[in-house]
């Protein structure tokens, strides 16, 4: 009975893993036209380097401008993209996943445990999805006023990772969900090791 339910669920997993190829290729077709491109080199503000700049410039100004919202909202910012960052690093290190401009280029297709540190090999879990959606929770969190516009600018950086061919479906959903319970974990250790941002705790 355990052997027929694992072999269901194995059949079952690789149904939803072939349909998770299939729509992260038919959604990267345009991957190399112009305006894609661009998209793609705007959604670099996702990654960690410019993350962690914002953050910590965000905190910096709270700081000189005497605006303790701000340099909470700032500080929240670069806990959650650290402990997220932390956390699809970890990811990528234990499972390898060949990306989709890999498989469209090349006919390479392969997943598994461990494998090779190298970028074309590492689409799981999305790195800029997991750091913008810490980010945008974070500063949304805070500054409840314009939350909707920081979800809207995640979700547009989520997407063009898909876009551009750099993430498959999955890929994407797995990071967003890596942002949104790193910054809960910063929430939830914020009262202990930060101020509280005002009009931002019930969000």
């Amino acid at each position: 009975m355990l052997e027929k339910k694992h072999a269901s669920y194995s059949r079952y997993a690789q149904r939803c893993e072939e349909a998770d190829i299939r729509l992260g290729v038919a959604l990267a077709a345009g991957k190399d036209h112009a305006g894609i491109r661009s998209l793609a080199a705007l959604s670099e503000v996702g990654g960690w380097k410019s993350i962690f700049a914002l953050s910590a410039g965000t905190v910096t100004w709270g700081l000189l401008s005497g605006n303790p919202r701000l340099a909470s909202a700032g500080r929240r910012m670069l806990g959650a993209s650290i402990l997220a960052s932390l956390a699809k690093t970890s990811a990528k290190h234990l499972v390898h996943r060949t990306r989709p401009n890999v498989l469209m280029e090349t006919g390479l297709y392969t997943r598994g445990r461990l494998g090779p540190n190298v970028g074309p090999w590492q689409s799981f879990p999305s790195g800029h999805s997991a750091l913008s959606v810490a980010a945008a929770r974070a500063l949304g969190r805070a500054y409840p006023e314009i939350r909707g516009a920081a979800y809207a600018g995640a979700a547009g950086i989520v997407l063009v990772q898909v876009l551009r061919g750099a993430h498959f479906p999955s890929d994407v959903i797995a990071g967003s969900l890596i942002g949104l319970a790193a910054e809960a974990g910063t929430n939830a250790l914020a009262p202990r090791s930060m101020p509280q941002a005002t009009g931002g705790t019930n969000g």
